[in-house]
Formats: C-alpha cells, sequence, structure tokens
C-alpha cells in the first residue's frame, strides 16, 4: 500500500484519526519528529480507536534520517503552494504521501528542493488550507484509486433493511 508521513505533527486527535485512515486502507504511517505530543495522549489513543494494531509506524528523529532509510523511495510533499494537484500525478503502491505540521505545512527549503513532487489539493476563495487529517484522507484515497482499490472490502451489506415497498 502507501506510507504516509507526518513531519512534526502537533495535534494529537488529527494524528489518531490518520491512524484510523491508515488501519482502514492498510497504509504505513512515519513520523517525523519533534511531535506536538505524547504518542501516550488520551486524545490521540480516542481518535485512533482500537486501530493501533493495524498500523505499522515508523519515528525519525529529522526528514534527511526519513530520506536515508528509504533511499529508492517516491515521495510528493503535499503543501498548499505546490503548482501541480494531486490528481495531476501517477501514484504507485508504495510511495510516501507527506505532510507538513498543520500550523506551517512542511518548510520551504524542503518543498524548494522537491518542487517538482509538490502536489496541492484544489480549494476555492481564501481558505488558506484543510485539516490535516481530512487532506491524507482526500490524498490515501486518490492514491488507492488509482492504484484500483487493491485489497478493498467492497461487499457491503445492510444490517437490517426494513420492510420492502
Amino acid at each position: 500500500m502507501f506510507n504516509i508521513v507526518l513531519v512534526e505533527p502537533e495535534i494529537p486527535q488529527n494524528t489518531g484519526n490518520i491512524v484510523r485512515t491508515c488501519a482502514a486502507t492498510g497504509c504505513r504511517l512515519h513520523m517525523v519528529r519533534p511531535l506536538g505530543f505524547e504518542v501516550s495522549d488520551k486524545y490521540l489513543k480516542r481518535a485512533g480507536l482500537d486501530y493501533w494494531h493495524f498500523v505499522d509506524i515508523t519515528y525519525y528523529d529529522s526528514v534527511d534520517e526519513l530520506f536515508e532509510k528509504n533511499p529508492n523511495g517516491k515521495f510528493y510533499f503535499f503543501s498548499t503552494k505546490a503548482a501541480k494537484t494531486h490528481s495531476d500525478v501517477q501514484y504507485r503502491e508504495g510511495d510516501f504521501l507527506v505532510f507538513g505540521k498543520e500550523t506551517k505545512g512542511l518548510p520551504e527549503p524542503l518543498l524548494a528542493a522537491h518542487y517538482n513532487d509538490a502536489v496541492r489539493i484544489p480549494m476555492i476563495g481564501e481558505i488558506r488550507s484543510l485539516n490535516l487529517s481530512n487532506s491524507v484522507a482526500i490524498a490515501v484515497y486518490e492514491a488507492w484509486r488509482q492504484a484500483g482499490y487493491t485489497q478493498g472490502n467492497f461487499c457491503g451489506r445492510l444490517r437490517s433493511v426494513g420492510p420492502q415497498k
């Protein structure tokens, strides 16, 4: 599946929601320190519900360490400053989708160094940005859609349909 990277996430509830998205889609989660919370934070745990054991999580002390430990990875950097939209690129399973901290996004030097691989999620008007966990979900589901929803469960069913008319 895909790799989700959070660079210095600050809000535990967002990260907990992202854990749940990773569990639902089979994505791995990579977090670059410093984190704005403790991994034992009750809000982080509550937002991730009981899905933590489904997610492979790796921690790094820097973005450089992330790159060093994943030398063959294809990275896409999500930013409101990017020229291309998130649907302009062709994702492949195993790609890394990189997101910055809630208050500042990804550092400009990192974006400048990888600008050809920077993408944005389109928005209208004067909206500055989307919520981090929403952005991750949008990106993951676009990448997964392009991959043909491999390993997906498409057998939804109603528990009770009620009386038929």
